[in-house]
């Protein structure tokens, strides 16, 4: 499947359409509640579900079915990238009428940042023969670091931000702007930092969801679509989730099985086939299993805890 440049020209015009429109409707920071943002990530849902639709239509079945592993594969990684995001806000006390921004420009960023990681990916494996084995061992590492628990990621006190905050001066004025002026000094907000930090943990996560799709398909034009489309919603699902995130407890169990599978069936490439709908299968599979597990755990545990005395 040759993209011709129309079809890259008209996805990009109308990913800056809707990024566009979600800026005018939410142009001010104010609170909303979770039924508004329960509807706000259902229309991102249904846009991609709609974009699915077209590229089947327009490409066939098998493009689409693809489309669609990629995209899962994902939104499943981005949910659990959620709690971290949730983690970093708290320990920089952003507030959360505050906290969309940071997100609205996060997502910018990061379809930029993941833009960038397709187009080297795809150089990487037309140019380099043992590339798509490099690929494998990267998703398979990164399965294995999930499944024993070994993914925390101190961003806050990281390397960069802590070199920023050297050249940077920092201001502990929590306001909506990312620079403020003191004393005729313009100094960041914790905002910024915020904003800062986010990025690192994305581009961290990228790093092993964008080689996990390389595993589905090499396609470069699903595989940009579908992690641009799993993270158009990632900021209407934070606000869904961010609060309950802690009740999918086997989550990251779940996650590493997909990533151990993909990146074992990357390696076995040249022993084993397996298709893209058993790929599908197996995700969806996997992830219900996942979440009902942690939903009945949850509930157990809500049921055994005693009641507060007042």
């Amino acid at each position: 499947m040759i993209t011709p440049l129309w079809a890259w020209i008209a996805t990009l015009a109308s990913i800056g359409v809707l990024l566009g429109i979600d800026l005018a409707l939410h142009r001010r920071d104010r609170p909303r509640g979770l039924g508004l943002a329960v509807i706000e990530s259902a229309l991102w849902i249904a846009v991609s579900i709609i974009f699915g639709i077209i590229l089947a239509v327009a490409e066939g079945r098998h493009a689409s079915t693809q489309y669609f592993v990629g995209y899962l594969l994902e939104k499943s990684l981005s949910v659990d990238n959620i709690f971290t995001f949730a983690l970093l806000f708290r320990s920089f006390g952003i507030p959360l009428q505050h906290q969309r921004k940071v997100l609205y420009w996060g997502v910018i960023s990061a379809l930029i940042l993941r833009g960038a990681f397709v187009a080297a990916g795809a150089a990487l494996a037309n140019n380099v023969s043992w590339s798509f084995y490099l690929f494998g061992t990267i998703v398979l590492i990164a399965g294995v670091r999930m499944a024993v628990g070994n993914t925390e990621i101190d961003v806050k006190n990281g390397l960069m931000i802590r070199s920023l905050r050297r050249f940077i001066p920092l201001s502990t004025t929590s306001v909506s702007k990312f620079f403020v002026q003191e004393n005729k000094k313009h100094k960041a907000t914790p905002l910024l930092f915020a904003l800062l930090a986010i990025e690192i943990a994305d581009l961290i996560f990228a790093m092993d969801s964008i080689p996990a799709v390389f595993g589905v398909t090499t396609n470069v034009y699903i595989v940009f679509t579908s992690n641009a489309f799993a993270v158009l919603g990632l900021r209407s699902l934070y606000f869904v989730l961010a609060e309950a995130i802690e009740r999918f407890t086997y989550l990251s169990k779940g996650l590493a099985v997909l990533l151990v599978f993909i990146g074992a069936k990357m390696l076995m490439q040249s022993v084993v086939h397996i298709s893209t709908n058993v790929n599908l299968l197996v995700i969806v599979a996997v992830l219900g299993i996942t979440a009902l597990i942690s939903l009945r755990q949850s509930n157990q545990h809500k049921q055994q805890t005693p009641p507060e005395e007042d």
